[in-house]
């Protein structure tokens, strides 16, 4: 979403997701996340949306608008300095100020001094050997003092280790519900004299304030399955799709498409979609759609073609060459014009509670596009992935078409960029290093003892570069 560079995409697209969240009863709804891209192969790189804070702060300050504007609360997160997925609740970020203020915070500060979340998520981690949800430097000196914050800071789940701590440094909820402990924890400081009851007052109104702010009414889990409702919300997100879509590359005015060409698709992951991350960011669509067909759908209009699909690849990376020798006489054939293959990265790799190994994508997909390349045909790729990749056939290609993790609506989105029905005039809002050794981070990430010291400092992603 990030590569729109638009602002007003992202509070549009919010203000759908609040609908639906007010609709499902939904409080608070947990995000955006706007954590900066320290490193490619952090697991939730495809949950945040750049190395850059201010583009970041102000893609979340949309989101957050957006969301808010259905009188449901926005919880951006994960506040702060959280940057990899190895040992994330026992990992200390060591940064100095400096560098803290200008990268790590800078989203933070602009979603909240322009957007106004009335909640906040805290981070996992701790930052110089505090945890985040009761680092009263955070969440007193910089987030209330500084920034002016006036809502409630909720806990990551299982992210709070003493009750009496976080409501002493500025932590209002704990979650999930740790049931009457941290309430024993905190009747018995209050009565033993170290806890003031005027702190454990003002975290109560912290909650008390967001739980009357958001009584949703007249919400109905039935308006969500009107077909008008779900046709509308899947145009917008077509529309994020349409406006995110990048083009890395295009030789020889290869796309758009010409009416008349017949195309090859070949790749999994054109006939089984994948359109979003794993881990706690999984939602059920209220459609799906997948490439195969939606090129299929739209041949009378585009005149576009599919000459057959071959699956190309397992997509869980074990070697068949079967499948490659299928694809690639397909892509030979004298009915083929051009290839369109759709690769990237697998569910396995993107997902929260783990970093990926590699900046790679499988090689069985490298080794399949080698074959398709050396037939001579025009091979388009359609490149699914949130975050990063090395592309060691770049030069051999004609077209890239990067989609990111496209949502929903992304396979109709996809295939109107390739037929021309609509530009791919999104740019990339983090820096591709062409292989992984470039990355100024490569050499100490992730950290895998307790601190991950930022040794790079403020030199992330183009300040490196």
């Amino acid at each position: 979403v990030a590569s729109s560079w638009y602002p007003a995409l992202t509070e549009e697209m919010g203000k759908a997701l609040g609908n639906e969240a007010h609709d499902l009863d939904v409080n608070v709804l947990l995000g955006p996340g706007l954590n900066i891209k320290r490193n490619p192969l952090c697991g939730r790189n495809f949950e945040y949306y750049s190395e850059d804070p201010i583009v970041a702060g102000r893609m979340a300050a949309g989101l957050i608008r957006g969301i808010q504007s259905n009188g449901v609360s926005a919880c951006p997160k994960h506040f702060a300095v959280n940057s990899q997925e190895l040992r994330r609740q026992a990992s200390n970020s060591v940064v100095d100020e400096r560098t803290m203020r200008e990268i790590y915070l800078t989203a933070f500060e602009i979603a909240v001094r322009e957007a106004a979340p009335m909640t906040i998520m805290t981070s996992y981690n701790e930052i110089n050997g505090v945890y985040a949800h009761e680092n009263k430097h955070l969440l007193q000196d910089i987030l209330r003092n500084e920034w002016g914050f006036d809502g409630m800071v909720v806990s990551d789940w299982g992210g709070s280790n003493s009750a009496v701590a976080a409501v002493k440094a500025g932590g209002s909820l704990e979650m999930p519900s740790p049931g009457y402990t941290s309430v024993r924890e905190l009747e018995g400081a209050v009565k033993a004299g170290t806890l003031s009851e005027a702190d454990l007052n003002a975290r109560a109104a912290e909650v008390a304030k967001i739980a009357r702010l958001t009584k949703t009414e007249g919400v109905g889990r039935d308006d969500l399955l009107k077909d008008a409702v779900a046709a509308a919300h899947h145009e917008i997100a077509r529309k994020v799709a349409e406006n995110s879509s990048v083009l890395l590359k295009n030789a020889s005015a290869t796309l758009p498409l010409q009416s008349g060409t017949r195309v090859a698709v070949i790749g999994d992951m054109a006939k089984t979609p994948r359109f979003q991350g794993s881990g706690s960011s999984k939602v059920n669509a209220t459609r799906e759609e997948n490439i195969l067909d939606e090129l299929k759908n739209a041949a009378a209009a585009t005149g576009v073609t599919v000459a057959g699909y071959a699956q190309g690849y397992d997509r869980q990376g074990t070697k068949n060459q079967t499948l490659i020798d299928e694809a690639k006489t397909l892509a030979a054939a004298d009915t083929t014009d051009a290839v369109i293959a759709v690769v990237g990265l697998d569910e396995r790799s993107e997902s929260e509670g783990l970093d990926r190994s590699t900046m790679a994508i499988p090689q069985v997909q490298n080794d399949l596009v080698d074959a398709l390349t050396a037939t001579g045909k025009p091979v388009i790729i359609v490149l699914v992935a949130g975050s990063p990749v090395e592309l060691p056939w770049f030069d051999a290609v004609s077209a890239i078409l990067y989609v990111g993790l496209s949502g929903q609506a992304g396979a109709s989105a996809t295939v109107r960029a390739l037929t021309g029905q609509i530009n791919p005039s999104g740019h990339l809002a983090e820096t591709w290093p062409i292989s992984y050794v470039d990355c100024p981070s490569a050499g100490w990430y992730p950290a895998i003892g307790r601190d991950a010291i930022y040794r790079e400092g403020p030199l992330v992603g183009y300040r490196y570069y």
